[in-house]
This record gives structure tokens, C-alpha cells and sequence, in this order.
């Protein structure tokens, strides 16, 4: 969170301002129209990210985004695996299917960044 809040907190007052939130993840650079997806990352600023209204995120609020309470991390990252890996769509993972992705299974939070791959021979 303070890491976060730190990248982004760019006039350093200790909040996140709808042009800090748009700027982390935008830059113009002389462009004069928005794309729609930036139009839509402003609203979910002023909508949902902004929850008491005052024009900025204070820690909660940024803690509320980037850690959501109702997300389950470790499920969405073997979801993820799955969705990247099943080469036949079966649900399932074979030995064959997780070697042939094995960059990604090693690069996961899932498997410890490989290390659990290296401990079962299954």
C-alpha cells in the first residue's frame, strides 16, 4: 500500500488525486481524445474508488482498490493457470499441458514461483 501510494502520490500530499489515478496508467502524450477505456477509468475513480467523495483516495480507498476484500487472489491465479494451460479445454491439467506451459507455472505465486513444481512427482 505505501509502495503504491508512494508510485503514484506524485504531488506527494499523501493522497491519490483523479489525475495521479489516470496518470499511473495513462499518459497523453498529446493526444486530444481519451480513449473510451480511460473516459471509463475516470468514472470508476469518481463512482467507486472515491468512496467518501472528497476528489482523492486516501490510504483505505487505495487500499480498497488494490487489495479488494471480496477478491480471491490465490483462486483467480489457479483460474488463471488453468485458463492458460488446458490445451484440450477439459478442465484438467496434464503433466504434458503444465510442461508445455511451464514458464508460466514457474513465474506463479501459485507454485511458490516454481518451487512446489520441483517437490511432487505427480
Amino acid at each position: 500500500l505505501q509502495e503504491t501510494m508512494e508510485d503514484i502520490d506524485k504531488n506527494g500530499d499523501g493522497f491519490i488525486d483523479l489525475e495521479e489515478y489516470i496518470g499511473d496508467m495513462y499518459s497523453h502524450d498529446g493526444d486530444a481524445d481519451e480513449p473510451e477505456w480511460v473516459k471509463t477509468e475516470r468514472e470508476q475513480f469518481v463512482e467507486f474508488r472515491d468512496k467518501n467523495r472528497d476528489g482523492k483516495m486516501d490510504k483505505e480507498e487505495t487500499k480498497d482498490w488494490i487489495l479488494p476484500s471480496d477478491y480471491d487472489h490465490a483462486e483467480a491465479e489457479a483460474r488463471h493457470l488453468v485458463y492458460e494451460s488446458d490445451q484440450n479445454k477439459d478442465g484438467k491439467l496434464t503433466r504434458e499441458e503444465i510442461v508445455e506451459k511451464y514458464d508460466l507455472f514457474v513465474g506463479s505465486q501459485a507454485t511458490d514461483f516454481g518451487e512446489a513444481l520441483v517437490r511432487h512427482d505427480e
